[in-house]
């Protein structure tokens, strides 16, 4: 049986809970990385329900909003509850160079993975021009 003797320690993890640390913030832990012509998120959300999981664009912020529902009865003493439950959300600043009606969203093994593909004008593209009637390459 598990006992609780420190009220303290009830009180920090609960405010660790709700506010996050540095090390690790509250809610929806992330990482983000550039592979070839897309950028790729990926936020942990375990114990979260896929139907849950709400994604929405507005001009270049994207949010996300999951809910962990607690698995107990509405009855039931909970003797540990360490998991943190509720709805959580997070907004990202997506920069001008990305596509934004091109993201993609996967769920699985309690990770939500985003894919954002870098906008077309945003790729380094060639420019002819012409000099004495002869025609040049450069990038730009």
């Amino acid at each position: 049986m598990l006992m609780r003797t420190d009220p303290f320690r009830e009180f920090d993890r609960l405010a660790q809970q709700v506010f996050g640390t540095t090390a690790r913030p509250a809610g929806m832990p992330m990482d983000a990385w550039q592979d070839g012509d897309e950028f790729i998120v990926a936020l942990d959300l375990p114990g979260v329900s896929p139907e849950s999981v709400e994604l929405d664009v507005e001009r270049n912020v994207l949010t996300v909003k999951a809910e962990r529902k607690s698995p107990a009865g509405e009855d039931t003493e909970m003797v540990a509850a360490e998991r943190p439950q509720g709805v959580f959300s997070r907004q990202l600043i997506l920069g001008d160079t990305l596509d934004t009606d091109g993201v993609k969203a996967s769920y699985d093994a309690g990770v939500l993975t985003l894919r954002i593909p870098v906008a077309e004008k945003a790729k380094p593209r060639r420019i002819e021009i012409t000099s004495n009637g002869q025609r040049q390459e450069i990038n730009a």
